[in-house]
């Protein structure tokens, strides 16, 4: 099999170490775990981050602001190589970490808080910026990175980018070339048979642009000429449309996705094939095993699923003094905090859910990040906390979103609800942790659980697939769909069917643990995606 490098900007390797966002980051270390855990021959390239993402935390008004802390890894090897790249005309010396502990394949991170630089910050906080910062710390992964394989004496095969992040690691490979006299075609040809890509954001807005005197005011360009890069990613300088370009193939996060993505950049000319393999997830990370050993010997569930979900519970009562009931259904949601999940669409209509709220029929769990410098997500985030204190005994926030909290809820909640407008998911690896937990899901047919899907027998969906150019349409349309199927089907199998219940929990982690289990998706990647 083919040496594989992949480049990502982010990993969640462990909750002790904060160098992840969000999903990006799961499915990274997720994908290293697999790799290690079924011996695939990988290595990790990414950024020792000093601070992290955000420690997002709530205010006594109830406001979410952002806190920033510096870490210190322990457990990290120092492999004494050191390599450097230029940015905006100075040496930025790059120190190469090692880590192979928490069940992971080898993952080399790069730092630039080191004495000998002038501007250590390029490695500090995880996307803390946007324009002149956010291409310097691109730099780090991409140039720095191959130059760290060069240096660690580590032969590739294949280069695998994790969306456009890595780019700049494609045009140190060109600019090697080009430097032993090939032309620029002749080195974007034969790099291009080196390198695969993943794209994951399915909104055009979505994907990362530069102004091209940007990047070459930077350095990022590494020779490369204003009408070179517009070949290579237009302009402004798109970062997938560059990852498309500069790759031989490249994969959607899911089914439904590869279709989205293939409308979506149907217009670039010279692109590689995309392609479509769902991402899965690393069981032993997410998963209690107990749950999927007695769904598959016919043992009863729902006495192990009410120990998660007493964890839960008293997790709750720990951090926000809130005693849930175990007898009344737990709905968890969390994910990051943006406009298209549609965090708080199920408190639309007040006069539909407050007597379930006031009742306790329903209990609502949610969690989840805005990204720091996103208003909008975090008016999301202080609405979920208002809701919380009108509902004090039914609706819980907790802040500060982790590996952790996603654990408990995937395993603890009954009910998993989703419900981005579609189609802008582009997978969803927490319904297929929640699934695998016996946890029902409850969601929109996107991402990954039309793949799965049996109505009404491993879980529901609502919305029938509806899409429309009119976000206040598809709003009203899937918050009818979703207060139909709650009151209709969800409740009373919870409450008048407990024997249908659990046996929709069996179907649930039966249907899903194969499918949807990280041995697959590398086994795809590797048949599909990174073999010639």
């Amino acid at each position: 099999m083919p040496l594989v490098a992949y480049f990502s900007m982010e990993y969640a390797i462990d909750n002790n170490m904060k160098t992840y966002a969000g999903g990006l980051g799961i499915l990274a270390g997720d994908y290293m775990k697999g790799a290690k855990d079924h011996n695939f021959p990988i290595v990790g390239i990414g950024i020792k981050w000093k601070q992290g993402y955000t420690d997002q935390l709530v205010d006594d008004r109830g406001k979410p602001y952002d806190t920033y802390h510096n870490y210190t890894y322990d457990f990290l090897k120092d492999t004494s190589a050191e390599v450097s790249v230029t940015i905006r005309n100075v040496e930025v010396r790059c120190k190469v970490w090692k880590l192979d502990t928490f069940g992971t394949a080898p993952l080399y991170l790069l730092d630039t808080d080191i004495p000998e630089n002038t501007e250590p910050w390029i490695t500090g906080q995880l996307y803390g910026w946007f324009g002149e910062e956010r291409i310097a710390q691109e730099m780090v992964l991409g140039i720095a990175g191959v130059r760290a394989l060069r240096k660690l004496g580590i032969e590739v095969d294949v280069y695998h980018f994790n969306e456009g992040h890595a780019l700049f690691a494609g045009f140190e490979l060109i600019h090697e070339k080009m430097s032993v006299g090939a032309s620029f075609e002749e080195a974007w040809r034969e790099s291009k048979e080196e390198i695969v890509f993943t794209t994951h954001t399915p909104v055009v807005q979505g994907n990362e642009t530069h102004p091209i005197d940007r990047i070459m005011y930077m350095g990022a360009n590494l020779g490369l000429n204003s009408k070179q890069l517009r070949l290579l990613g237009g302009t402004p300088f798109n970062m997938t449309v560059g990852g498309l370009r500069l790759s031989r193939k490249s994969n959607a996060v899911a089914q439904l996705h590869g279709k989205t993505a293939n409308k979506m950049w149907r217009h670039i000319s010279n692109r590689s094939e995309i392609i479509a393999i769902t991402n899965a997830i690393h069981l032993p990370t997410w998963v209690d095993p107990k749950m999927i050993s007695a769904a598959e010997n016919g043992k009863p569930l729902m006495p192990l699923h009410q120990k998660n979900k007493q964890k839960l519970i008293a997790f709750i009562n720990k951090r926000n003094g809130v005693q849930l009931r175990e007898d009344r259904l737990i709905i968890g949601f969390s994910r990051r905090v943006a406009l298209y999940k549609r965090s708080n669409l199920i408190f639309t209509k007040p006069e539909v859910i407050e007597p379930l709220l006031k009742n306790q029929k329903i209990q609502l769990v949610f969690s989840g990040k805005a990204h720091p410098l996103d208003d909008k997500g975090k008016e999301i985030v202080a609405n979920l906390v208002a809701m919380s204190k009108i509902y004090p005994k039914s609706v819980v926030f907790l802040e500060n979103y982790d590996m952790e909290i996603g654990t408990l809820l995937t395993r603890g909640s009954d009910v998993w609800l989703n419900n981005p407008r579609r189609p802008m998911e582009a997978s969803g690896t927490s319904g297929m942790k929640a699934a695998m937990n016996g946890v029902l899901n409850l969601s929109i047919l996107d991402g990954w659980w039309p793949e799965v899907c049996d109505h009404g027998v491993n879980g529901w969906q609502f919305g029938n697939g509806f899409e429309s150019d009119s976000d206040k349409k598809s709003d009203a349309h899937d918050l009818n769909a979703l207060y139909k199927v709650l009151l209709e089907e969800v409740l009373p199998s919870y409450y008048d069917t407990p024997q249908k219940w659990e046996e929709m929990m069996r179907n649930s982690i039966v249907s899903t643990r194969h499918q949807f289990d990280i041995k697959r998706m590398l086994e795809e990647y590797f048949e599909k995606l990174y073999q010639k």
